[in-house]
């Protein structure tokens, strides 16, 4: 496979318009990006101007990015037991997934839920349902997949483990295109041990009994501040971490892998970003 193939990326800023993503993706060798499409920390957000994605449609064009995931905001909770902050969040997913379809993305990328007071069956059977009632939003002409993001289980988070995971595809993958993005500070906080080849392929072999490996379709590519099972999310720069070079260099070097888009969100930013698509072309090599 030539580098140019490699989808490599991290979640740029959208400040100044959800276009100016593409252009810092550019900026930092990138070939995907990930991005938010309205303020992540409020409620209200609306749907995109025609201006505005006119503007994103040649960026596109300019930057040639491909396999853009949006990330859907850190306030929806698709388990709540609330029914007013369920209510809330159910409306806040549904305006995510049109902004993602107005500009025509390839995957948004959310997190399951937290149970809080509720039991974590009652929680996922909720986000079940959450996810089922946009199902109206989807012909299955969309280039559009939802994709449930792997949690490090930090309070009462749900899908930190793959049985749950596995839990919510089988719950809707006949009624909506749903996937899986594997986060690796996220697994590795949760328990799996993927410092090395071997345990990488193990935890492989067990996401593919649990979930299916033809339901994985992103990597968020993280080292991890915290140790193994610490159920702690701290980012931390690929080999600054307590997981090092070897996982990632292995993530790069499997084929069943290789063609899967992956985003850094580590800490410090596009310079760091640069280096470290750099650095992860290199271990493909």
């Amino acid at each position: 496979m030539v580098e140019q193939e490699l989808l490599l990326g991290a979640h740029t800023s959208a400040a100044g318009g959800v276009f100016n993503a593409l252009y810092q993706g550019r900026e930092i060798g990138a070939t995907t990006i990930q991005l938010f499409t309205a303020n992540q920390r409020q409620w209200h957000t609306q749907t995109l101007p025609l201006d505005v994605i006119h503007k994103w449609k040649e960026a596109l064009r300019e930057t040639g990015i491909k396999s853009v995931m949006s990330h859907d905001s850190y306030l929806i909770n698709l388990g709540a037991p609330d029914p007013e902050v369920l209510h809330k969040s159910r409306h806040a997913f549904r305006e995510e997934i049109l902004r993602c379809l107005q500009l025509e993305l390839t995957f948004m990328n959310f997190h399951p839920g937290s149970a809080l007071k509720d039991g974590v069956e009652n929680c996922l059977n909720k986000i079940v349902e959450s996810l089922l009632c946009v199902k109206d939003l989807f012909t299955g002409k969309e280039p559009l997949r939802l994709l449930i993001e792997t949690t490090a289980g930090q309070g009462s988070q749900v899908g930190a483990n793959f049985d749950e995971i596995g839990y919510l595809v089988r719950g809707v993958k006949d009624e909506l295109p749903i996937g899986v993005c594997i986060d690796t500070c996220h697994i590795f906080a949760a328990g799996y041990d993927i410092r090395t080849k071997e345990t990488l392929d193990a935890t492989l072999e067990e996401f593919d009994k649990k979930v299916g490996l033809q339901h994985l379709y992103a990597f968020h590519l993280n080292d991890s501040q915290k140790g193994l099972g610490s159920r702690v999310d701290r980012h931390s720069s690929l080999g600054e971490g307590m997981i090092g070079f070897d996982c990632f260099r292995a993530i790069m070097q499997e084929p069943r892998l290789r063609s899967l888009p992956k985003y850094l969100e580590t800490p410090l930013g596009p310079e760091a970003w640069r280096d470290e698509i750099k650095l992860l072309r290199g271990f493909a090599k």
